[in-house]
């Protein structure tokens, strides 16, 4: 008999083996469970001097039936059941071209992928260049200075993702989630993101996880186009026909996915000039924060920091100002990473952060940002990309304009003193910083918040607020300045054959929920067409 048993917790201080935890937690003596694996796991450290990792477990147990029943009247444990595959409803439509997907980030790789699976055929169009080579021209960047408008962090295969801590969490409630995590170790990602609590594949290993995910979309009969950008859609009424790329060539289709990323400024400008229907969007915009990582390890940790069931320690802080309407939060926190210079356009300073599989830097860096919202840079579709551009192109020219993003220590940064780059940590940001005043470089009303903020995390986590913490800035890429409206259909209000997508359309924030929104908008397109 196959039970799922829940909450079987194991202090870390403790040796024992899962078998003998699931056995007590059943009542039954260890030789009763032929075998436990690991369905869910979690780290449980609000009891500093006492850490626990909680497990959900499937056990096979060998017990009579009278015993099973009794066993299942604790919450906790229950008869195991394979999810089964959600089959897709196909339409009738007939498709006279195949489909085109845009963006071979998490969002239009899924799609492409959903879409291939079920004999679509779909052709799939990036605008950067195979990972290979964007990491070259990546490298270039970061070592020389030397910027490529179409391939950087932000453009080319695999999306902004690429270049991140490869983090997969997600406050998406789906059921496709488990479906989407297994495509991803099939395509190359290490298997404990199937049970961590909180999973993710690092840079590293996310490389080899897109190319994976680019074969099985080719090996099923898609297409997929590098250096094709789209620089415009070919609309008749009120219906996108098809795309056309920068050179010149012209490409039909009865449904084009639209899965641009967040950073795709030239897409979203020929959006409003072609009045397909956009609205601007609240954001958040802020600096990095870096810590010794053995400094975050502690505050979490106390005498278990370092431990190897552990990792490095992460952390998510909120504050709210009650003064103001602002918050500020950490986003996209890097255990044992480094921070990286994230330019998408000439003549801007944008950072990010990025962490390897195995977290191992010994610097802890996380996005310190507050809201933003319409009433800060305007109504217009494009108003919050140029509130965005603003910000980059002041930390460009204050960091001397050479791509080196502006940076101080927490303590000249709340003293309002000449800026230092004293820090905790040697700073690991690439191409490099420049010493200068945050306030030059971001609105009046962020800087008071962060101010606010990094102290009232210091309250939280021992040391945070330490006048050595490293800030660089701007981090201005959180997520998209605009949505691209669409209805429950998800095709566009405004242009019927459109499909906005993932978190550059502004339904996602992150890889693992644009990746399901690729898996929800692909099936959108299938109910209503047939294969090609």
């Amino acid at each position: 008999m196959q039970l799922r048993i829940n909450n079987v917790r194991i202090a870390l201080a403790a040796d024992t083996g899962l078998r003998e935890a699931a056995a007590r937690k059943l009542g039954l003596k260890k030789q009763d469970i032929a075998g436990v694996k690991v369905l869910r796991r979690a780290v449980d450290a609000r009891r500093k001097n006492n850490i626990v990792i909680n497990y959900h477990l499937l056990a096979e147990v060998d017990a009579p039936a009278r015993l099973v029943n009794r066993l299942l009247r604790d919450k906790d444990v229950m008869r195991f059941e394979a999810a089964k595959p959600i089959a897709p409803v196909l339409g009738s439509e007939k498709m006279a071209a195949r489909p085109i997907v845009i963006g071979a980030g998490p969002a239009g790789l899924v799609a492409a992928l959903e879409l291939a699976r079920y004999g679509y055929k779909p052709l799939l169009l990036e605008r950067g260049k195979k990972i290979a080579a964007r990491v070259d021209d990546v490298q270039r960047f970061w070592q020389k200075g030397e910027f490529n408008p179409e391939s950087n962090v932000q453009f080319g295969e695999g999306g902004a993702g690429t270049f991140s801590d490869g983090k997969l969490t997600t406050r998406v409630n789906d059921p496709v989630m488990n479906d989407i995590l297994q495509l991803f170790v099939n395509s190359g990602a290490p298997e404990e993101i199937l049970w961590e609590q909180k999973p993710h594949v690092g840079t590293d290993k996310l490389r080899a996880m897109v190319t994976g995910l680019n074969r099985m979309i080719c090996e099923l009969g898609g297409e997929i186009r590098f250096e094709a950008k789209v620089s415009d859609f070919i609309i008749e009424g009120n219906a996108v026909k098809g795309v056309v790329l920068a050179g010149g060539e012209r490409l039909y289709a009865p449904a084009v996915i639209l899965a641009c990323g967040h950073s795709a400024r030239d897409t979203y400008a020929m959006l409003a000039e072609r009045k397909i229907a956009v609205q601007p969007k609240a954001f958040a915009i802020g600096v990095r924060i870096e810590h010794p990582q053995d400094l975050i390890d502690r505050a979490q940790y106390g005498e278990f920091a370092g431990h190897p069931k552990l990792g490095a320690a992460d952390y998510a802080l909120v504050w709210h100002n009650s003064e103001s309407t602002r918050t500020a939060y950490s986003f996209c926190m890097c255990p044992g990473g480094q921070v990286v210079g994230a330019a998408s356009e000439t003549g801007g300073v944008v950072v990010n952060g990025m962490s390897m599989y195995k977290r191992d830097s010994g610097v802890a860096n996380s996005a310190l940002v507050v809201n933003v919202t319409p009433e800060d840079f305007g109504t217009n579709a494009l108003d919050g990309v140029e509130f965005q551009r603003r910000w980059e192109r002041l930390a460009f020219k204050f960091g001397g304009g050479s791509y080196y993003a502006p940076a101080q220590n927490f303590k000249t940064f709340l003293d309002g003193t000449a800026p230092s780059t004293e820090a905790l940590v040697k700073p690991s940001c690439l191409p490099g910083i420049t010493a200068c005043s945050l306030d030059n470089v971001l609105p009046d009303y962020v800087t008071a918040t962060l101010r606010g903020g990094i102290q009232a995390f210091g309250q939280r986590l021992k040391g945070y607020d330490d006048g050595g913490a490293l800030l660089t800035g701007v981090e201005t890429r959180t997520s998209a300045p605009l949505r691209i409206m669409r209805g429950e259909d998800k095709e566009s209000v405004s242009h019927k054959g459109l499909y906005p997508c993932g978190e550059g359309a502004g339904y996602a924030g992150g890889i693992m929920s644009a990746a399901l929104d690729g898996y929800h908008v692909a099936r959108a397109v299938m109910a209503r067409f047939a294969p090609f």
